[in-house]
Parts: structure tokens; C-alpha cells; sequence
């Protein structure tokens, strides 16, 4: 069975019937400061999305010879989207369903003039997960199948976001913080971290799990400094503390942490910079990002590069949607999965799931369904073209 045409999409989800529960306050994601590469700009410092562009998701749409259709989510709206329809989804027509790690081969040279990495890589990434998704409905089998079956039966879940009393009422047994204040900030900004997170660690008490996220927003001077400075409340991870880049720099981070777990590479394209870190010994655990990486198909090599090392994979927002859910599911080193939470505290999780309600976490733990390909609840009229 052959591909007959990959085209960008966007989801046109219908308006649910349901009464939505009121929330008990605005969520934390609405005006928190988050510590990012432009805490340096006053103009921009304050909020992340007043610098970020306002690219919203790109769907992929694979249709086979006998109409049967898989669909890939990506991110970065627009320039994603014409990579897809304008060179990667023609490139790939009349190449088998199933020759998966060919296409990827193709696409990953053919993008090579303008660069794999960064957009490309997110482009590579909506077709790779569409044509698994095909796939996996054309055999009739889960995606965690076709890799080898489940490595578990269960996969732990986490919550990342500041709304920490509503994560523990939801059950989550260990949760992430977005760090507030970077090296802009100076020492008053390192002593509002630190009260930040001995705050969260005497709501949580002693027996959950508590980590940080830095969102490339540090340098390696201050991410010492930090880590020193919350040694006294056992951080199980520092996540994404440097600009993905310098994967030396993160070398000399681990260097002068060796008793600190460090984790990152969300913002890191193709396997290449993963296969460096592994080399250098620079990270504890790898956070790929499935949409962004390269797909499924560049995350099960990275995967397996890092079994191979003794290194754990543990995706970034692995847990928010099938795609994360059927990988970790099925790699022998992916224990862990990301549920990110931006909804309002006091809305059910399952009601602020656009799709898929059934893999939302319980009790910090949750697991994907064993629908064919990724066992999206979605129906092809929700998918409309990209470009009108």
C-alpha cells in the first residue's frame, strides 16, 4: 500500500455539547513570570508569550491508496505547514505506507539545503507521527505494538506548572515547577527562587517529587549557583538550564554538579545532539520532544542510543497526547511521562482535553488506548486544509 498525498491541516473541533465547570481561579499559566532567553530585554522580560510568535499547531494528514488516513501533530503554524505542503508531503507520494524509516531518511536529506534542524525538524516530525498512524491503522495494530509491544503496564505521570495544591488534589505524585527568575534578576532573583521552592517543597511534603524547569534561560555560573542554593530541598532534576546549542557548556555544568540529576534536550533537533550529550555524559535524562525531534522515528533512535548508555528518555510532554503516550509505552527506558497543566484549577483534566478524555492521568498514572495506529478520537472532517 503506497502514500497517496501528506497535506498540512488544522483541527476544527466542534463545540461541546456538555456544561463546562467553572473554575476556582485563573490558572497559573495566564500572567506567571517564567525565566526565559529574553529575560535580559526589559520590553520582554515579563511575559513569554509577548516575544514568542503566534504560530499556533499544524496537523499532517498521510492518506493511503485505499483511503485510509493517519494524522501527525507539529507546532510553529505557517512556516511548518509550507515545508509539509510544498516539499516534504509531494517528495513523499508513492512511497510505501509502511517504509517509515526510509521517509525520514528522505526527508532529513532533502531539507539539508535549508537546514534539518528547527523548523524542518518539526515539519519531519507531523509526517513522521502521520505515517505511523497510518500504518498502525492499515495493520490494525496500537503504535506500542508495531514497536515491539508495551514495556509496561502503566506509566507514571507528572504535572509541570505552579498550581501545586491542584496538581496534588488531582493526584499527581510528583510535579515541576517553571523557574520564575534567571541571571537578569541577580541574587534578589536567586532568594525568590529559593522561597519559591521551599514553599512547594513544605506543601508537598517529603514524599513527592519535585524538579525545575529553567527554559534555556541560564548560563552555566547561575545554574551552580541555583543548584547550590536548593541542594536543602532534593530537587529530583534541573531541567533545560542552558540554550540547547552549547552542549559542551552542559558537559562543564555536570561537571561541577556531579551529585545533581540534569535533564534536557526539548529544544534540541534530530538525534545527532543527543548522540553528543551521550558521548560527553552531560545529561541524566533526555527529554526529546516528539513533535519537534524529528517524530517518533528520530525518538526511538535516540532512545536507544541512550538504553545503550544506561541513560533514561523521559519525552517532553510525553503525557499529553497519544503520540508521547504510545512511545513511552512501548521503550524500555521511557518510565516517566510529562502531563503539562494550563488549565484552571478546579476544571476537571479530562474536560480540558480537547480529544482523547480517557488518557488523562489517575492517581499519576495513565496509559494509551489500544486503538490502532495512535488512537486518535478524531474524525477526518475535523481535519480542513492548512492553507485556504
Amino acid at each position: 500500500m503506497n502514500i497517496a498525498s501528506i497535506h498540512a491541516a488544522a483541527l476544527r473541533l466542534p463545540t461541546p455539547d456538555e456544561p463546562r465547570t467553572e473554575p476556582r481561579r485563573p490558572p497559573w499559566s495566564a500572567d506567571a513570570e517564567i525565566a526565559n532567553p529574553m529575560s535580559k530585554f526589559p520590553r520582554y522580560k515579563r511575559y513569554r508569550p509577548s516575544w514568542l510568535p503566534k504560530w499556533g499547531a499544524v496537523w499532517v494528514k498521510a492518506t493511503a491508496e485505499d483511503g485510509t488516513w493517519g494524522a501527525g501533530l507539529t507546532s510553529f503554524g505557517r512556516p511548518v505547514a509550507a515545508v509539509i505542503e510544498d516539499h516534504l508531503g509531494p517528495l513523499l507520494v508513492g512511497e510505501s505506507c509502511f517504509a517509515i524509516d526510509k521517509c525520514w531518511d528522505m526527508m532529513s536529506r532533502a531539507t539539508k539545503p535549508y537546514g534539518s534542524t528547527g523548523i524542518a525538524a518539526c515539519a519531519i516530525s507531523g509526517v513522521d507521527l502521520a505515517l505511523w498512524d497510518l500504518a498502525g491503522k492499515l495493520r490494525g495494530l496500537p503504535v506500542y505494538e508495531m514497536l515491539g509491544g508495551p514495556a509496561r503496564s502503566s506509566l507514571f505521570a507528572y504535572a509541570t506548572g505552579n498550581d501545586i495544591d491542584w496538581f496534588l488534589e488531582c493526584g499527581f505524585k510528583a510535579v515541576k515547577l517553571a523557574c520564575p527568575h534567571g541571571p537578569a534578576d541577580g541574587v534578589d532573583g536567586l532568594n525568590q527562587n529559593e522561597q519559591f521552592i521551599c514553599q512547594t517543597r513544605d506543601l508537598c511534603g517529603p514524599d513527592i517529587d519535585v524538579m525545575l524547569d529553567c527554559y534555556m534561560a541560564f548560563d552555566v555560573d547561575y545554574t551552580v549557583q541555583l543548584a547550590e542554593r536548593m541542594r536543602p530541598y532534593r530537587l529530583k532534576w534541573i531541567e533545560e538550564f542552558l540554550p540547547p546549542e552549547d552542549l559542551e557548556a552542559h558537559g562543564e555544568v555536570k561537571r561541577r554538579l556531579p551529585w545533581q540529576t540534569l535533564a534536557s534536550g526539548e529544544h534540541m533537533y534530530l538525534p545527532t545532539p543527543f548522540k553528543r550529550l551521550i558521548q560527553l555524559r552531560a545529561l541524566d535524562i533526555l527529554q526529546p520532544d516528539i513533535h519537534w525531534v524529528g517524530g517518533l522515528t528520530a525518538a526511538r533512535r535516540i532512545a536507544l542510543m541512550a538504553d545503550a548508555a544506561g541513560i533514561q528518555v523521559i519525552l517532553h510532554g510525553g503525557g499529553m497526547n497519544p503520540y508521547g503516550l504510545h512511545f513511552s509505552a512501548a521503550m524500555p527506558n521511557t518510565p516517566w511521562c510529562e502531563y503539562f497543566i494550563g488549565s484552571a484549577p478546579g476544571v476537571p483534566l479530562r474536560e480540558a482535553k480537547p480529544y482523547n478524555p480517557d488518557e488523562t492521568p489517575v492517581d499519576s498514572h495513565v496509559f494509551p488506548s489500544n486503538r490502532p495506529g495512535f488512537g486518535l478520537e478524531i474524525k477526518e472532517e475535523w481535519l480542513v486544509p492548512f492553507f485556504t
